[in-house]
């Protein structure tokens, strides 16, 4: 056998730390799949118990209750509080949520946030119909949420995160304004109201000609799964291809003396 010059031996032995680092990175990327494939899991099935579940009467005494489950509330609609929720799409159409508070009626003062519907953004010269919500007592049936879902804030990474709701409210060229995102604290900041913990993403109905097609979360773990497994995959090649530079190492005898 040829010895093998020593530095050869430097380059195999590089080679191997590459090779065993990528083969932990895969693993790592793979394990981080699995744990998102469980979540995914998680919510799929919270959200199946929810839809099973009896509604929830939401009112002063009760005002919180589980995610995913459908609730109910008796109250008056604060029109002069409408949010609209902007780059919120529907089948690939841009438009708008509309957010309105509920006052509870056993409670002045008091009120849920309730995601009422979709409606299209509209193009200039037109202008937004009119989306105030029915006058008088209502029923309205929904959702319970814990938080508005979320668009990525492309201000968050500079520091500069998207403008939140005007202290003064509601504005006074009388248009709802319009927000991103909408952390449940902003309108009861601005509206001086006592808002519950959680909001309502109110069931089909009929309202100012709103649609209830809300975007569920992602609940596909099998996708999870089958990046796992690409991952893992990657993992073994690595260490396969690691294992056989380390056999061809280790069977070359070492650098004569007198080389």
């Amino acid at each position: 056998m040829v010895p093998q010059p020593p530095a050869s031996r430097t380059k195999a032995l590089s080679a191997l730390i590459l090779l065993t680092l990528l083969a932990a990175a895969c693993i790592g990327a793979g394990q981080w799949q699995l744990r998102r494939a469980h979540e995914r899991e998680t919510l799929l099935a919270a959200i199946e118990a929810g839809r099973q579940a009896p509604a929830l009467t939401l009112d002063a005494q009760h005002r919180d209750g589980p995610t995913w489950h459908p609730a109910k509330v008796h109250g008056h609609w604060l029109n002069p509080f409408t949010v609209l929720l902007d780059n919120r799409n529907l089948k690939g159409q841009p438009g708008l949520w509309v957010a309105t508070p509920l006052e509870l009626q056993d409670s002045p003062g008091t009120a849920v946030l309730v995601l009422r519907g979709w409606v299209a953004r509209p193009l200039p010269p037109t202008t937004l119909p009119n989306l105030e919500a029915a006058t008088g007592p209502v029923l309205v049936q929904g959702t319970l949420l814990h938080r508005v879902p979320r668009l990525f804030d492309l201000g968050s990474l500079t520091g500069q995160p998207d403008p939140a709701l005007s202290a003064a409210f509601p504005h006074t060229d009388g248009q709802p304004p319009r927000v991103q995102n909408l952390p449940l604290d902003a309108p009861a900041a601005a509206t001086g109201l006592d808002l519950l913990p959680v909001l309502l993403q109110q069931a089909p109905t009929q309202d100012a000609g709103l649609i209830q097609e809300w975007p569920g979360p992602s609940t596909n773990a099998s996708q999870n799964y089958n990046y796992a497994l690409q991952w893992f995959s990657f993992a073994t090649i690595a260490l396969i291809a690691a294992g056989v530079l380390t056999w061809r190492t280790l069977r070359r005898p070492p650098p004569s003396p007198h080389a």
